[in-house]
């Protein structure tokens, strides 16, 4: 009985696992069958919106500005330089490196001596020619007068002559009274013939006279200008530079004493490529007085004045290209001849342009726009101006326009963005870094400013001021220690 049911329970275990396994087959078939019957579905992607900075595209007119760099000078420079040779015996107090004269001021004064000799000498030679042109006059008039008496004494003769052969005609008079009177006047005629040479005798001599008198004036006024030459005298107020002589000191003709810069004349001298020199010409072809303005930055402080083109250089100059142009300048404070100063030139003015931000210009001379749907799209413009940071462009239907400022390898023609926008002339307002100086490197850096000696007072102040704030501009301090060299 034990033997049956035992049989009975494993057929029926047996029964049950063939069941269970049947019906596992069955539902793996079936979920395969429905996993083939079914349609793969795809996933649909997104479309990725890029966020762009636009700006809105205005036209206005604008007047470029050309940058360049140029050199301050002096347009009176007079190098001062011995007239004569001789003993400096007396120097104004402004005689030296950087002193300050006026129009007008005695300057040097050399010793005299052989100068004035020699205008004495001059003088007496002078006194000379006088009385000699004097007594030559004189002669000239005795002469005229022996002239006269000659003429008349010979008319008389010729008279006594004729009336002897008129007497003899009528048998009153003799043959020899008749020869007596014509000898006298024969005698006459000579004396007047004397008397005239005799007279150019004295005219020669008045003429040698004069032309002495002449020589001597000449040699007189050499004289008096060699003595005013030992005494050298400032043609326009100004500051002397290169000074090379003391009090006492022995020079020669022509040597060079110093030199005297009008410091209130100044222009700046800089080059401009060729192209930039044709946008400065007019229509007439001549070339534009163009107004500029000349900065120099000096410890951060911008020493600046403003001017106009005035002339050109006549040649490009030897290894140089483009074209040296030259800018009269006014009030130049502060400025002195060998500044090295970046210039400014302001163009014509050009109408119907937009200014963009130089990033907005693609390599292909494109620009990217929106259209209604928020898409670029690539527009083509004309570069007229590159001005720092910014472009000046000119392209049909870009006004109103959306323009991207930023230009990336991402963005391209048909693709959707995401625009932020922002006006044209927005400019960031940027607050300079500022430092907080340790006290050892604060105290390095005022040292440094109180022993320059290069440096004008007013700027120590200013820096000297700054550099007892708390908080220091860290360009400042970029320079100050540039100059340190640490």
């Amino acid at each position: 009985m034990r033997f049956l049911r035992h049989s009975l329970t494993g057929l029926f275990l047996l029964s049950l696992t063939l069941g269970l396994l049947v019906y596992a087959g069955h539902m793996v078939f079936s979920a395969v069958q429905a996993r083939l019957s079914e349609e793969s579905e795809v996933p649909q992607r997104r479309e990725r919106v890029f966020a762009v900075n636009v700006v809105e595209a205005r036209e206005k007119t604008i007047v470029p500005v050309l940058t360049a760099f140029g050199e301050i000078q002096s347009r009176r420079t007079l190098e001062i330089r011995a007239k004569t040779a001789g003993t400096i015996l007396e120097l104004a107090p402004e005689f030296q490196e950087g002193g300050k004269v006026r129009a007008g001021q005695t300057l040097v004064r050399i010793d005299p001596a052989d100068a004035q000799s020699a205008l004495d000498r001059a003088k007496s030679d002078m006194l000379d020619a006088r009385a000699e042109q004097r007594e030559a006059e004189r002669a000239l008039e005795l002469a005229q007068d022996e002239l006269a008496a000659a003429r008349a004494q010979a008319a008389l003769r010729q008279r006594a002559f004729e009336r002897q052969k008129d007497l003899e005609g009528r048998g009153v008079g003799t043959a020899a009274a008749v020869e007596t009177a014509e000898l006298a006047a024969a005698q006459a005629r000579q004396a007047v013939l004397s008397s005239r040479q005799a007279l150019a005798v004295a005219e020669a001599r008045v003429d040698q006279a004069e032309t002495r008198l002449a020589r001597a004036e000449i040699a007189l006024e050499e004289a008096e200008r060699q003595v005013a030459d030992t005494r050298i005298t400032a043609d326009f107020a100004g500051t002397l530079n290169a000074v090379s002589v003391v009090e006492g000191g022995l020079v020669s003709v022509n040597e060079q004493l110093a030199e005297l810069v009008d410091g209130d004349a100044l222009e700046v001298a800089f080059r401009v490529s060729t192209p930039q020199y044709g946008r400065l010409l007019g229509e007439d072809g001549a070339l534009i007085k163009a107004p500029v303005k000349v900065a120099l930055d000096v410890y951060g402080l911008d020493l600046a004045a403003r001017g106009m083109i005035t002339r050109e250089g006549a040649d490009v100059g030897e290894g140089q290209t483009g074209r040296r142009l030259f800018a009269q300048l006014e009030a130049a404070s502060g400025l002195k001849p060998g500044d090295f100063v970046t210039v400014k030139i302001e163009e014509p003015p050009l109408s119907e342009v937009i200014r963009l931000p130089a990033t907005a210009l693609g390599a292909d001379g494109t620009v990217l726009v929106l259209d209604g749907e928020d898409r670029l799209k690539a527009m083509p413009v004309t570069l007229m101006r590159r001005q720092g940071d910014d472009i000046l462009v000119r392209a049909a239907d870009l006004a109103g326009r959306s323009v991207v400022t930023e230009r990336s390898p991402l963005l391209g023609e048909g693709i959707k963005v995401r625009p932020l926008r922002q006006t044209p002339d927005a400019k960031a307002i940027e607050t300079p870094g500022m430092l907080e100086l340790a006290p050892d490197r604060r105290a390095r850096l005022v040292a440094f400013v109180e022993a320059s000696t290069d440096m004008p007072d007013a700027v120590k102040t200013r820096l000297l001021g700054q550099l007892q704030q708390p908080r220091v501009p860290a360009g400042m301090v970029q320079r100050l220690e540039t100059r340190m060299g640490g």
